[in-house]
């Protein structure tokens, strides 16, 4: 088990430690194997089933399914399965404040709405994936594929990518280095 931040570094190869002298910072050569190994790493080998639910669904249950199924983020569709938008934990926190019955109130009056919804493609590196998800300051990405429909842009769900799956492939790399 790792006990700090330090440890795991060193532990990683990016900080020697030495009695007395303390924690130092290594020659890049393992820094350098460190990003190129991970750059190779894609969304497709390290996604999440989506959790979605429908647009005209109840805050209510939106939240029901929040726990449920253990996220932070669930996707709204539409009818069809297209994405509509992204419900935060935030955003059911900002509903449930108030006098507001939650149990009346569908999820689409209070999500994220396209096009402010930041998403993901199987082929992505999960480096630029981190990078969107620490830019954008968001816990998840839906994972998506982009078909047109009438001449508009529709995206279906198809998984979702988190911190904890970008942690998981940072941890799966270090090991077999």
């Amino acid at each position: 088990m790792i006990r700090s931040d330090l440890d795991f570094l060193s532990q990683t190869g990016f900080l020697g430690a030495r009695p007395r002298l303390g924690y130092f910072y290594k020659d890049s050569e393992n820094m350098e194997i460190l990003m190129s190994g991970l750059v190779k790493k894609r969304v497709k080998d390290y996604h999440s089933i989506p959790v979605c639910i429908k647009e005209n669904a109840s805050v209510y249950d939106c939240i029901v399914q929040l726990f449920l199924d253990d996220v932070g983020t669930i996707f709204v569709v539409n009818n069809n399965g297209y994405l509509e938008g992204v419900i935060s934990r935030k955003d059911l926190l900002k509903a449930t404040i108030g006098n507001t019955d939650i149990k009346t109130l569908p999820v689409s009056v209070i999500m994220t709405r396209m096009p402010n919804i930041i998403t993901a493609n199987m082929n992505e590196s999960l480096v630029t994936i981190a990078k969107k998800i620490v830019e954008n300051e968001v816990d998840s990405l839906p994972v998506v594929a982009e078909t047109i429909i009438g001449g508009q842009k529709m995206l279906e769900v198809l998984a979702r990518v988190s911190k904890t799956n970008i942690t998981r492939a940072f941890l799966d790399f270090t090991r077999s280095l």
